[in-house]
């Protein structure tokens, strides 16, 4: 993120903490689309309502937060935790794991490899069939820009677990789209599984994505 928009936001955050409810409300209104999207790219329903518990829950946690981070951040990380109470809520025995479950084993919805026709919908049918710990870190990463240290925080794993979940999941992505014709150009920008051209395969997809 820019250093003014972060500094900007920091601004906000203390004059919302200081009763300022516009300051607040101005913090909502810059990122109400980005978390939007953020529920939106995993779920059909109770997105709405998703967003509203997130800002609800940063307004919970305002005072919690130290600002050793960016409220950007902090606002991912609240996100994660409302995503991962709605699918364990839902969940009628067990206990989840979201090293191994996707978001289409926990949400079934009509985007699969079998039906994409075009590149971008295979991308997205293989990020729904990744582990959702897997997916939110490909997304944020690539998608969202957050860097190594940011992600760190938001999963609550260190820096070094964040790297191999990025890189398991990058391979996991490559190997799934080779699988469909449509997904096949996307794989051919990949030569090695070098982590260097992981990379810049990633910033291929995010290219694709739009």
């Amino acid at each position: 993120m820019e250093p003014t928009r972060a500094g900007d936001d920091a601004e906000l955050l203390a004059r919302w903490r200081g009763g300022d409810v516009r300051a607040g409300e101005a913090l909502f209104d810059r990122y109400f689309d980005e978390v939007y999207d953020f529920f939106a790219r995993r779920l059909t329903v109770d997105v709405s309502d998703l967003v509203q518990r997130t800002f609800l829950g940063c307004v919970e946690a305002r005072d919690r937060f130290r600002g050793e981070s960016s409220f950007r951040t902090f606002l991912y990380a609240v996100a994660r935790h409302e995503l991962y109470g709605y699918f364990r809520a839902r969940k009628r025995s067990g206990a989840l794991d979201f090293g191994v479950s996707s978001v289409a084993d926990l949400a079934p919805g009509p985007s699969t490899l079998q039906n994409s026709r075009t590149a971008r919908e295979a991308l997205a049918a293989a990020l729904r069939a990744l582990p959702v710990d897997q997916q939110i870190a490909v997304e944020l990463r690539y998608w969202e820009g957050l860097t190594g240290p940011e992600l760190a925080e938001v999963l609550e794993v260190p820096e070094g677990t964040v790297r191999s979940r990025l890189r398991r999941a990058l391979e996991g992505l490559r190997d799934a789209l080779a699988l469909h014709p449509a997904g096949r150009e996307l794989v051919l920008k990949l030569t090695s599984d070098a982590d260097a051209e992981l990379e810049a395969w990633a910033e291929h997809l995010a290219a694709a994505r739009t």
